[in-house]
């Protein structure tokens, strides 16, 4: 073998040797197995053009102030004040344990909610009655920004925030809700803003000393749907992603 060949083979040899083993590129592969089926566990709740697995509180669709386009969810306030049908915006599907991200940004003096574990079965006659919320809200130009437990990222009328975590009116902010065994959590921008023990007896008696006394049902099913409020005001939705749990 000459001089030239000689190093050819070395090099090759050391390309060769430097590789990943059989044993790497299996425990590779399944990192990235693993990578996949996380992200797979997440179910887009918005396609980003159409009102697709939504529809009406307590009707066969959805309200036509709703409108998707462009990767946003939008209530038009305007369009209802003009006659069109406007209503609560619910899941056509039911989840127990879940962990549920979104992102939204309302307007000035606005008002909103995402309730969870609503019943819309034509027992009740609103989300509120059964499902608790977690409160979006323009805290400097709305009424209830002045009141505790009525401010963005609060347990409506339950329980206040930790810390305020909002950003500025008009803002794209983040949000996400989880409860897993019994346990819930509210996030508003990385930040925890609540955390409580659902259905034991301070939740029991924190209820009975609320608003929502008068509707015995509330907050005391399992499992049910995910609301989004009308309240009169614009609001916008994107990124919505759910995780059964």
């Amino acid at each position: 073998m000459n001089k030239t060949n000689l190093s050819l083979a070395v090099m090759s040899l050391a390309v060769w040797s430097c590789g990943p083993s059989k044993q790497e590129n299996t425990a590779n592969e399944e990192n990235i197995e693993e990578i996949i089926v996380t992200e797979e566990e997440w179910i887009s709740l918005f396609d980003g053009n159409s009102l697709t697995g939504w529809t009406g509180y307590g009707k066969d669709q959805p309200g036509e102030a709703w409108e998707a386009a462009d990767g946003v969810l939008y209530f038009n306030a305007q369009k209802k004040e003009d006659g069109a049908t406007g209503g609560d915006l619910v899941t056509k599907e039911s989840f127990g344990d879940f962990h549920l991200e979104v992102e939204w940004k309302i307007s000035e003096n606005g008002n909103s909610g995402i309730m969870f574990h609503v019943q819309d079965n034509g027992e009740y006659g609103a989300p509120y009655f059964t499902g608790p919320e977690y409160q979006l809200l323009d805290n400097d130009g709305h009424p209830d920004g002045k009141i505790i437990t009525h401010r963005t990222g609060d347990l409506y009328d339950l329980i206040e925030s930790t810390e305020e975590a909002a950003k500025p009116v008009g803002e794209w902010n983040k949000s996400e809700i989880k409860v897993e065994d019994g346990q819930l959590q509210f996030f508003l921008n990385g930040v925890k803003t609540v955390e409580t023990t659902l259905w034991d007896d301070q939740w029991k008696a924190m209820v009975a000393d609320s608003k929502f006394a008068q509707w015995e049902d509330f907050a005391t099913f399992k499992e049910g749907k995910i609301a989004l409020q009308d309240h009169n005001d614009d609001v916008w939705f994107r990124n919505i992603r759910i995780k059964r749990l």
